[in-house]
């Protein structure tokens, strides 16, 4: 078992105006990126993929994945909007790529025998999680039993404009429904999505999933099915979301996925305005002796 992490990184961050996924924001020119490299690595992850444009790899290389190269395995997936099963035609205008469940699919040819976990390039999601998935990994032995990593909706707001989340419901440890809610808001310590309260206790999707390989040929049919609808009803916005995808799966039977709660806080840069907030949080971390300054010396 080579355990393996799969960060999406191929989304142009349009909310925060740039490529935020390798925006500095530790005192050694760390991304949010480079801490989940080395809380995977700590955890015991031997190889990464970032998914990305093609035309973005020479930036990655440059700035992410040269210097972690001597510490663990690299490579890269192109998520490519002409890739797309036969018989369905990019429309014409249509310029983005077709959603995470697109993204992750980009690494059907390159991950074959070995779980992994997949999560966002702009989420610092904290070690607790990594440490917890693997320890699902060496004791599940069910290849259609999955996991995810869920926090409280209070811990994943931002101060300076909307998000979007996956909200989730969970039977006896398990996801029993996850459905992705845009544009919630937050508002003093309570939480809105339009003129109705949602509770910050609600349990949260923030991308973070513990898969098994089995999952690709799952997520394949399903896009499968999903693109040329998509497509017909919406077909400049149209986008496959893993959140969506792994509901859809979990609700006919395909799957099971047993929900870990996170200890550690969750924090992320939507804004431009967050960015302050995640310095200085990472800054304490590191004043803390949690990470030292050169993290792949």
């Amino acid at each position: 078992m080579k355990p393996t992490l799969v960060i999406l990184a191929a989304g142009m961050g349009s909310r925060y105006g740039g490529l935020k996924q390798v925006d500095t924001v530790g005192n050694n020119g760390e991304a949010i990126i480079d801490f989940t490299v080395y809380d995977a690595l700590q955890a015991g992850f031997e190889k990464v993929i970032f998914i990305i444009r093609k035309e973005h790899e020479e930036l990655f290389e440059e700035n992410v994945a040269k210097k972690m190269r001597s510490k663990i395995e690299v490579a890269y997936a192109y998520q490519d909007l002409h890739d797309i099963p036969e018989g369905n035609e990019v429309p014409a205008e249509r310029t983005k790529p077709w959603g995470t469940t697109h993204a992750l699919l980009a690494c059907r040819d390159i991950i074959k025998d070995d779980p992994f976990i997949i999560c966002n390039a702009d989420d610092f999601y904290g070690r607790d999680s990594f440490y917890k998935v693997m320890d699902f990994f060496k004791k599940s032995t069910d290849e259609d039993e999955y996991c995810m990593a869920g926090y409280k909706l209070a811990n994943t707001m931002s101060d300076n404009g909307t998000v979007t989340r996956g909200f989730c419901e969970e039977k006896d440890g398990y996801l029993t429904d996850i459905r992705e809610v845009k544009e919630i808001k937050k508002v003093g310590d309570k939480a809105f999505v339009g003129d109705e309260e949602v509770s910050t206790d609600t349990v949260t999707s923030m991308n973070f999933w513990g898969f098994k390989p089995s999952i690709m040929k799952k997520l394949e049919e399903l896009f499968k099915v999903e693109l040329p609808k998509g497509i017909a009803k919406d077909p400049l916005k149209f986008e496959a979301l893993l959140p969506n995808d792994i509901g859809t799966l979990v609700k006919n039977g395909s799957c099971k996925v047993k929900v870990l709660t996170s200890e550690d806080a969750w924090f992320g840069v939507t804004y431009k305005d967050d960015k302050p907030g995640v310095v200085a949080k990472i800054q304490s971390y590191k004043d803390a002796g949690k990470y030292p300054f050169d993290l792949f010396k």
